[in-house]
Protein backbone atom coordinates (compact mmCIF):
# COMPACT_ATOMS: atom_id res chain seq x y z
CA UNK A 1 0.00 0.00 0.00
CA UNK A 2 0.94 3.47 -0.90
CA UNK A 3 1.63 5.83 1.92
CA UNK A 4 -1.61 7.57 2.91
CA UNK A 5 -3.05 10.66 1.65
CA UNK A 6 -3.04 14.13 3.22
CA UNK A 7 -6.06 15.35 4.53
CA UNK A 8 -7.79 16.83 1.46
CA UNK A 9 -7.49 20.87 1.28
CA UNK A 10 -10.53 23.16 1.98
CA UNK A 11 -10.50 24.72 -1.46
CA UNK A 12 -8.80 24.68 -4.72
CA UNK A 13 -7.09 27.58 -6.15
CA UNK A 14 -9.26 29.81 -8.01
CA UNK A 15 -8.16 31.17 -11.51
CA UNK A 16 -9.57 34.33 -13.14
CA UNK A 17 -8.82 35.42 -16.70
CA UNK A 18 -8.92 39.95 -16.80
CA UNK A 19 -10.35 40.98 -20.15
CA UNK A 20 -6.70 41.38 -21.78
CA UNK A 21 -6.00 37.76 -21.13
CA UNK A 22 -3.83 37.81 -18.22
CA UNK A 23 -4.91 35.26 -16.01
CA UNK A 24 -4.97 35.30 -12.05
CA UNK A 25 -4.73 32.34 -9.43
CA UNK A 26 -5.48 32.96 -6.28
CA UNK A 27 -4.49 30.20 -3.13
CA UNK A 28 -5.05 31.30 0.13
CA UNK A 29 -3.51 29.64 2.91
CA UNK A 30 -5.44 30.19 6.39
CA UNK A 31 -3.00 30.50 9.52
CA UNK A 32 0.14 32.13 7.22
CA UNK A 33 0.94 35.54 8.21
CA UNK A 34 3.18 36.03 4.76
CA UNK A 35 2.36 36.29 1.36
CA UNK A 36 3.87 34.86 -2.09
CA UNK A 37 3.48 36.63 -5.90
CA UNK A 38 4.94 35.49 -8.91
CA UNK A 39 4.26 37.04 -12.27
CA UNK A 40 4.94 34.03 -14.60
CA UNK A 41 5.07 34.60 -18.26
CA UNK A 42 4.91 31.18 -20.06
CA UNK A 43 8.00 32.21 -22.47
CA UNK A 44 12.05 31.61 -22.43
CA UNK A 45 14.78 30.89 -23.67
CA UNK A 46 13.09 28.10 -26.07
CA UNK A 47 11.59 30.77 -28.34
CA UNK A 48 15.22 32.26 -28.98
CA UNK A 49 16.95 31.98 -32.22
CA UNK A 50 20.57 31.17 -31.90
CA UNK A 51 21.33 35.26 -33.08
CA UNK A 52 19.19 35.82 -29.56
CA UNK A 53 20.00 33.01 -27.42
CA UNK A 54 20.02 34.39 -23.52
CA UNK A 55 18.27 37.20 -24.85
CA UNK A 56 15.24 36.39 -21.99
CA UNK A 57 17.83 35.68 -19.45
CA UNK A 58 19.28 39.23 -20.04
CA UNK A 59 16.23 40.91 -19.90
CA UNK A 60 15.48 39.34 -16.71
CA UNK A 61 18.95 40.96 -15.17
CA UNK A 62 17.80 44.20 -17.02
CA UNK A 63 14.39 44.87 -15.91
CA UNK A 64 16.00 45.32 -12.45
CA UNK A 65 18.25 47.73 -13.53
CA UNK A 66 15.38 50.21 -12.91
CA UNK A 67 11.44 49.82 -14.03
CA UNK A 68 8.25 52.59 -13.59
CA UNK A 69 10.95 55.48 -12.47
CA UNK A 70 12.52 53.18 -9.49
CA UNK A 71 16.50 52.68 -9.84
CA UNK A 72 17.75 49.58 -9.21
CA UNK A 73 18.40 50.60 -5.80
CA UNK A 74 15.25 51.56 -4.93
CA UNK A 75 13.78 48.39 -6.80
CA UNK A 76 15.14 46.13 -3.91
CA UNK A 77 15.37 48.81 -0.91
CA UNK A 78 11.24 49.35 -1.36
CA UNK A 79 10.29 45.70 -0.91
CA UNK A 80 13.34 44.86 1.91
CA UNK A 81 12.38 47.37 3.81
CA UNK A 82 8.63 46.36 4.13
CA UNK A 83 10.48 42.89 5.15
CA UNK A 84 9.71 41.30 1.81
CA UNK A 85 12.36 39.49 -0.83
CA UNK A 86 12.01 39.50 -4.79
CA UNK A 87 13.78 37.22 -6.95
CA UNK A 88 13.09 36.66 -10.75
CA UNK A 89 14.35 32.89 -12.79
CA UNK A 90 14.61 32.53 -16.13
CA UNK A 91 13.91 29.11 -17.80
CA UNK A 92 13.63 27.68 -21.45
CA UNK A 93 9.61 27.77 -20.98
CA UNK A 94 9.04 30.06 -17.93
CA UNK A 95 10.31 33.39 -16.58
CA UNK A 96 9.58 34.22 -13.42
CA UNK A 97 9.31 37.34 -11.00
CA UNK A 98 8.90 36.94 -7.72
CA UNK A 99 7.98 38.94 -4.02
CA UNK A 100 7.67 37.03 -0.50
CA UNK A 101 6.20 40.05 1.82
CA UNK A 102 4.22 39.90 5.22
CA UNK A 103 0.43 39.90 5.25
CA UNK A 104 -0.27 43.46 3.97
CA UNK A 105 2.43 43.58 1.48
CA UNK A 106 0.82 42.20 -1.69
CA UNK A 107 -0.41 46.08 -2.80
CA UNK A 108 3.58 47.06 -3.21
CA UNK A 109 4.58 43.54 -4.47
CA UNK A 110 2.10 43.87 -7.31
CA UNK A 111 3.17 47.32 -7.90
CA UNK A 112 7.06 46.63 -8.30
CA UNK A 113 6.50 43.46 -10.14
CA UNK A 114 4.04 45.01 -13.04
CA UNK A 115 6.66 47.83 -13.50
CA UNK A 116 9.55 45.04 -13.83
CA UNK A 117 7.36 43.26 -16.45
CA UNK A 118 6.25 45.85 -17.94
CA UNK A 119 7.86 48.99 -17.76
CA UNK A 120 11.95 48.94 -17.16
CA UNK A 121 13.75 51.70 -18.16
CA UNK A 122 16.39 49.84 -20.99
CA UNK A 123 19.24 52.05 -20.17
CA UNK A 124 22.14 51.81 -22.55
CA UNK A 125 24.40 52.01 -20.07
CA UNK A 126 23.01 50.01 -17.75
CA UNK A 127 22.59 47.14 -20.62
CA UNK A 128 26.58 47.29 -21.36
CA UNK A 129 27.29 47.00 -18.08
CA UNK A 130 24.90 44.05 -17.44
CA UNK A 131 26.13 42.27 -20.20
CA UNK A 132 29.17 42.37 -18.34
CA UNK A 133 27.88 40.77 -15.53
CA UNK A 134 26.33 37.80 -17.44
CA UNK A 135 29.49 37.40 -19.50
CA UNK A 136 30.91 36.34 -16.04
CA UNK A 137 27.98 34.38 -15.25
CA UNK A 138 28.69 32.36 -18.15
CA UNK A 139 32.42 32.24 -16.91
CA UNK A 140 31.46 31.01 -13.81
CA UNK A 141 29.22 28.50 -15.39
CA UNK A 142 32.11 27.04 -17.95
CA UNK A 143 34.57 26.89 -14.72
CA UNK A 144 32.26 24.89 -12.31
CA UNK A 145 32.33 21.41 -13.95
CA UNK A 146 29.11 19.72 -12.42
CA UNK A 147 27.24 22.80 -14.25
CA UNK A 148 29.26 22.47 -17.45
CA UNK A 149 28.61 18.77 -18.30
CA UNK A 150 24.97 19.11 -17.83
CA UNK A 151 25.47 21.85 -20.33
CA UNK A 152 27.29 19.36 -22.46
CA UNK A 153 24.75 17.02 -22.23
CA UNK A 154 21.65 19.25 -23.44
CA UNK A 155 23.86 20.26 -26.22
CA UNK A 156 23.88 16.59 -26.96
CA UNK A 157 20.50 15.47 -26.78
CA UNK A 158 18.78 18.38 -28.65
CA UNK A 159 21.78 19.47 -31.40
CA UNK A 160 20.67 22.90 -33.63
CA UNK A 161 17.74 23.17 -31.44
CA UNK A 162 17.00 25.82 -28.89
CA UNK A 163 16.94 23.37 -25.62
CA UNK A 164 19.92 22.58 -26.73
CA UNK A 165 21.58 26.31 -25.97
CA UNK A 166 22.50 27.32 -22.67
CA UNK A 167 20.02 29.83 -21.26
CA UNK A 168 22.93 31.93 -20.32
CA UNK A 169 23.51 32.54 -24.46
CA UNK A 170 26.72 33.73 -25.43
CA UNK A 171 29.09 36.85 -25.41
CA UNK A 172 28.52 37.28 -28.80
CA UNK A 173 24.93 36.32 -28.82
CA UNK A 174 24.03 39.02 -25.50
CA UNK A 175 26.51 41.03 -27.12
CA UNK A 176 24.11 41.98 -29.94
CA UNK A 177 21.51 43.31 -27.87
CA UNK A 178 20.31 47.36 -27.93
CA UNK A 179 18.01 48.60 -25.77
CA UNK A 180 15.84 48.66 -28.21
CA UNK A 181 15.72 44.82 -29.52
CA UNK A 182 15.98 43.83 -26.29
CA UNK A 183 12.56 46.39 -25.13
CA UNK A 184 10.90 44.79 -28.31
CA UNK A 185 11.48 41.66 -26.79
CA UNK A 186 10.25 42.21 -23.53
CA UNK A 187 6.88 43.43 -25.67
CA UNK A 188 6.93 39.45 -27.26
CA UNK A 189 7.78 37.29 -24.62
CA UNK A 190 5.53 39.14 -21.61
CA UNK A 191 2.44 39.35 -23.87
CA UNK A 192 -0.64 39.39 -21.88
CA UNK A 193 -1.60 35.78 -22.87
CA UNK A 194 1.21 34.56 -21.72
CA UNK A 195 1.53 36.52 -18.20
CA UNK A 196 -0.09 34.39 -14.87
CA UNK A 197 -0.52 36.62 -11.71
CA UNK A 198 -0.65 34.00 -8.91
CA UNK A 199 -0.22 34.54 -5.35
CA UNK A 200 -0.49 32.22 -2.63
CA UNK A 201 -0.34 32.82 1.38
CA UNK A 202 -2.01 35.43 3.34
CA UNK A 203 -4.05 36.81 0.39
CA UNK A 204 -7.69 37.67 -0.24
CA UNK A 205 -9.56 36.85 -3.65
CA UNK A 206 -10.74 40.16 -3.70
CA UNK A 207 -7.76 42.39 -3.21
CA UNK A 208 -6.07 40.34 -5.71
CA UNK A 209 -8.12 40.68 -8.43
CA UNK A 210 -8.08 44.46 -8.17
CA UNK A 211 -4.76 44.60 -7.91
CA UNK A 212 -4.12 42.13 -11.07
CA UNK A 213 -6.41 44.60 -12.82
CA UNK A 214 -5.25 48.10 -11.63
CA UNK A 215 -1.43 46.65 -12.74
CA UNK A 216 -1.57 44.11 -15.40
CA UNK A 217 -4.91 44.62 -16.92
CA UNK A 218 -3.47 47.23 -19.83
CA UNK A 219 -0.56 44.64 -20.87
CA UNK A 220 -0.73 43.99 -24.37
CA UNK A 221 1.82 42.40 -26.80
CA UNK A 222 2.05 40.73 -29.40
CA UNK A 223 1.78 36.66 -29.08
CA UNK A 224 4.73 34.32 -30.30
CA UNK A 225 4.25 31.50 -32.03
CA UNK A 226 4.35 28.04 -30.96
CA UNK A 227 8.34 26.86 -30.67
CA UNK A 228 9.83 24.43 -32.94
CA UNK A 229 9.19 20.72 -32.08
CA UNK A 230 12.47 19.16 -30.36
CA UNK A 231 13.39 16.52 -31.58
CA UNK A 232 16.00 14.27 -29.37
CA UNK A 233 19.22 13.96 -31.45
CA UNK A 234 21.70 12.18 -28.87
CA UNK A 235 25.63 11.69 -29.29
CA UNK A 236 28.36 11.76 -27.16
CA UNK A 237 30.07 14.52 -25.48
CA UNK A 238 33.86 13.78 -23.96
CA UNK A 239 35.98 16.74 -22.92
CA UNK A 240 39.67 15.81 -21.09
CA UNK A 241 39.87 18.38 -18.35
CA UNK A 242 42.63 18.16 -15.27
CA UNK A 243 40.23 17.73 -12.62
CA UNK A 244 40.29 15.21 -9.65
CA UNK A 245 36.99 13.82 -10.24
CA UNK A 246 34.76 12.64 -13.79
CA UNK A 247 31.43 14.07 -14.38
CA UNK A 248 29.73 12.46 -16.25
CA UNK A 249 25.71 12.75 -17.68
CA UNK A 250 23.64 10.09 -19.05
CA UNK A 251 20.31 11.24 -20.85
CA UNK A 252 17.61 8.82 -22.09
CA UNK A 253 14.68 10.47 -24.71
CA UNK A 254 11.38 10.38 -22.87
CA UNK A 255 8.00 11.99 -22.40
CA UNK A 256 6.70 15.49 -21.95
CA UNK A 257 5.20 17.39 -19.08
CA UNK A 258 1.69 17.01 -21.26
CA UNK A 259 2.18 13.16 -21.28
CA UNK A 260 -0.15 10.75 -20.01
CA UNK A 261 3.01 8.67 -18.42
CA UNK A 262 4.20 12.01 -17.24
CA UNK A 263 3.92 10.37 -13.51
CA UNK A 264 5.48 7.05 -14.49
CA UNK A 265 8.07 8.64 -16.09
CA UNK A 266 8.90 10.19 -12.21
CA UNK A 267 8.82 7.22 -10.67
CA UNK A 268 10.91 5.41 -13.00
CA UNK A 269 13.63 7.70 -12.22
CA UNK A 270 12.80 7.82 -8.72
CA UNK A 271 13.21 4.19 -8.50
CA UNK A 272 16.79 4.56 -10.05
CA UNK A 273 17.98 7.18 -8.42
CA UNK A 274 15.55 9.33 -6.50
CA UNK A 275 17.33 8.47 -2.93
CA UNK A 276 19.50 6.28 -0.70
CA UNK A 277 17.55 3.74 -1.20
CA UNK A 278 17.55 3.40 -4.90
CA UNK A 279 18.27 1.14 -7.27
CA UNK A 280 21.64 2.87 -8.18
CA UNK A 281 22.29 4.41 -4.87
CA UNK A 282 22.70 0.78 -3.55
CA UNK A 283 24.45 -0.54 -6.55
CA UNK A 284 26.96 1.59 -7.56
CA UNK A 285 27.56 3.39 -4.30
CA UNK A 286 26.64 1.29 -1.84
CA UNK A 287 27.95 -2.10 -3.08
CA UNK A 288 30.69 -1.17 -5.11
CA UNK A 289 31.89 2.24 -4.05
CA UNK A 290 32.40 3.30 -7.56
CA UNK A 291 30.44 7.11 -6.88
CA UNK A 292 30.10 9.51 -3.77
CA UNK A 293 27.56 11.45 -6.05
CA UNK A 294 24.99 9.62 -8.20
CA UNK A 295 20.98 9.97 -9.12
CA UNK A 296 18.64 9.71 -11.39
CA UNK A 297 15.99 12.67 -12.41
CA UNK A 298 13.60 13.83 -15.07
CA UNK A 299 13.27 17.14 -17.18
CA UNK A 300 10.26 17.55 -18.60
CA UNK A 301 8.86 20.61 -21.12
CA UNK A 302 5.58 20.87 -22.78
CA UNK A 303 6.30 18.19 -25.54
CA UNK A 304 9.43 16.32 -25.11
CA UNK A 305 11.55 15.05 -21.84
CA UNK A 306 14.68 13.32 -20.83
CA UNK A 307 15.40 10.61 -18.32
CA UNK A 308 18.72 11.32 -16.73
CA UNK A 309 21.36 9.85 -14.60
CA UNK A 310 24.51 12.38 -12.99
CA UNK A 311 27.65 10.93 -11.56
CA UNK A 312 31.07 12.14 -9.79
CA UNK A 313 32.91 9.21 -10.18
CA UNK A 314 36.92 8.79 -9.82
CA UNK A 315 38.49 8.93 -13.20
CA UNK A 316 39.25 5.28 -13.23
CA UNK A 317 35.95 3.99 -12.23
CA UNK A 318 33.86 6.47 -14.78
CA UNK A 319 33.51 3.45 -17.92
CA UNK A 320 32.50 0.98 -15.14
CA UNK A 321 29.65 2.97 -13.51
CA UNK A 322 28.32 3.76 -16.79
CA UNK A 323 27.55 0.35 -17.35
CA UNK A 324 26.22 -0.29 -14.00
CA UNK A 325 24.13 2.64 -14.70
CA UNK A 326 23.21 0.81 -17.93
CA UNK A 327 22.51 -2.16 -16.39
CA UNK A 328 19.79 -0.54 -14.02
CA UNK A 329 18.28 0.86 -16.77
CA UNK A 330 17.98 -2.96 -18.23
CA UNK A 331 16.45 -3.92 -14.90
CA UNK A 332 13.33 -1.66 -14.89
CA UNK A 333 12.15 -4.17 -18.18
CA UNK A 334 11.58 -6.42 -15.20
CA UNK A 335 8.20 -5.13 -13.10
CA UNK A 336 9.45 -3.94 -9.95
CA UNK A 337 7.93 -5.34 -6.32
CA UNK A 338 5.14 -4.04 -4.40
CA UNK A 339 7.22 -2.59 -2.00
CA UNK A 340 9.10 -0.50 -4.41
CA UNK A 341 6.78 0.39 -6.18
CA UNK A 342 5.34 2.06 -3.10
CA UNK A 343 8.21 3.26 -1.55
CA UNK A 344 8.87 5.55 -5.10
CA UNK A 345 5.26 6.57 -4.93
CA UNK A 346 5.66 7.76 -1.33
CA UNK A 347 9.27 9.83 -1.97
CA UNK A 348 7.01 11.44 -5.00
CA UNK A 349 4.18 12.36 -3.37
CA UNK A 350 6.04 13.39 0.02
CA UNK A 351 8.34 15.93 -2.37
CA UNK A 352 5.49 17.20 -3.66
CA UNK A 353 3.30 17.87 -0.90
CA UNK A 354 6.31 18.94 1.18
CA UNK A 355 6.98 21.95 -1.41
CA UNK A 356 3.31 22.65 -1.02
CA UNK A 357 4.12 23.66 2.74
CA UNK A 358 6.17 27.22 0.63
CA UNK A 359 4.23 29.58 -0.31
CA UNK A 360 6.00 30.84 -3.39
CA UNK A 361 6.48 26.73 -4.52
CA UNK A 362 2.67 26.79 -4.49
CA UNK A 363 2.47 29.92 -6.23
CA UNK A 364 5.31 29.06 -8.53
CA UNK A 365 3.31 25.72 -9.14
CA UNK A 366 0.06 27.30 -9.94
CA UNK A 367 1.11 29.11 -12.73
CA UNK A 368 3.20 26.58 -14.65
CA UNK A 369 -0.43 24.58 -13.98
CA UNK A 370 -2.43 26.83 -15.50
CA UNK A 371 -0.16 27.84 -18.52
CA UNK A 372 0.39 24.35 -19.30
CA UNK A 373 -3.23 23.00 -18.57
CA UNK A 374 -5.32 25.91 -18.07
CA UNK A 375 -5.85 24.84 -14.72
CA UNK A 376 -4.54 23.88 -11.12
CA UNK A 377 -4.49 20.52 -10.40
CA UNK A 378 -5.29 19.39 -6.63
CA UNK A 379 -3.27 17.50 -4.88
CA UNK A 380 -5.66 14.89 -4.55
CA UNK A 381 -5.76 14.36 -8.17
CA UNK A 382 -1.76 14.44 -8.60
CA UNK A 383 -1.92 11.61 -5.78
CA UNK A 384 -4.68 9.78 -7.52
CA UNK A 385 -2.36 9.82 -10.97
CA UNK A 386 0.79 8.91 -8.90
CA UNK A 387 -1.28 5.71 -7.32
CA UNK A 388 -2.91 4.98 -10.48
CA UNK A 389 0.81 3.80 -12.12
CA UNK A 390 1.31 0.02 -12.35
CA UNK A 391 4.97 -1.75 -12.81
CA UNK A 392 3.79 -2.55 -15.78
CA UNK A 393 3.49 1.03 -16.85
CA UNK A 394 7.40 1.32 -16.00
CA UNK A 395 7.93 -1.80 -17.69
CA UNK A 396 6.22 -0.65 -20.53
CA UNK A 397 7.60 3.23 -20.50
CA UNK A 398 11.43 1.98 -19.68
CA UNK A 399 11.01 -0.65 -23.75
CA UNK A 400 9.81 2.70 -25.43
CA UNK A 401 12.49 4.76 -23.91
CA UNK A 402 14.75 1.78 -24.71
CA UNK A 403 12.99 1.27 -28.13
CA UNK A 404 14.36 4.57 -29.49
CA UNK A 405 18.49 3.34 -29.53
CA UNK A 406 19.28 7.08 -28.11
CA UNK A 407 21.79 8.49 -25.60
CA UNK A 408 23.60 11.66 -24.79
CA UNK A 409 26.06 11.00 -22.97
CA UNK A 410 28.70 13.72 -21.76
CA UNK A 411 31.65 12.83 -19.57
CA UNK A 412 34.29 16.07 -18.45
CA UNK A 413 36.95 14.88 -16.38
CA UNK A 414 40.66 13.03 -16.70
CA UNK A 415 41.07 11.23 -20.14
CA UNK A 416 41.00 7.92 -18.35
CA UNK A 417 37.42 8.85 -18.02
CA UNK A 418 36.03 9.43 -21.51
CA UNK A 419 35.74 6.25 -22.42
CA UNK A 420 32.29 6.00 -20.50
CA UNK A 421 30.74 7.63 -22.88
CA UNK A 422 31.07 4.90 -25.70
CA UNK A 423 30.82 2.21 -23.14
CA UNK A 424 27.09 3.14 -22.14
CA UNK A 425 25.92 3.44 -25.44
CA UNK A 426 27.56 0.15 -26.40
CA UNK A 427 26.31 -1.65 -22.84
CA UNK A 428 22.99 -0.71 -23.61
CA UNK A 429 22.47 -0.86 -27.82
CA UNK A 430 25.05 -3.01 -28.20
Amino acid sequence: MSAPLPKPEARVPSVHTLPNGVRVVCDPIPGLQTVALSVVAGRGARWEDAHRSGWSHLLEHMVFKGAGGRSARDIVEVIEAEGGQINAATGYERTSYQVRALAGGLDLGSAVLSDLVLRPSMDAGDLAREKQVVGQEIAEAADAPDDLVFELAQEVAFAAHPLGRPILGTNESIGRATPDTLGAWRSAIYGAQSLVVSAAGAVEEGELLRLAERDFGAANGQMLPEPEAAAFTGGERAVAKRLEQANVVLLLPAVGAMHPDYFALRLLAEILGGGMASRLFQEARERRGLAYAIDAYSETYSDTGVLGIFAGCAAGDAEELAKVAAGEIEGMLTPVGEAELARAKAQLKGAMFMARESPLARAEQAAAQVLMFDRVLSPEEVAAEVDAVTAGDLVRLTGQILANRNAAVAVLGPKSALKAAPAFRRALFG
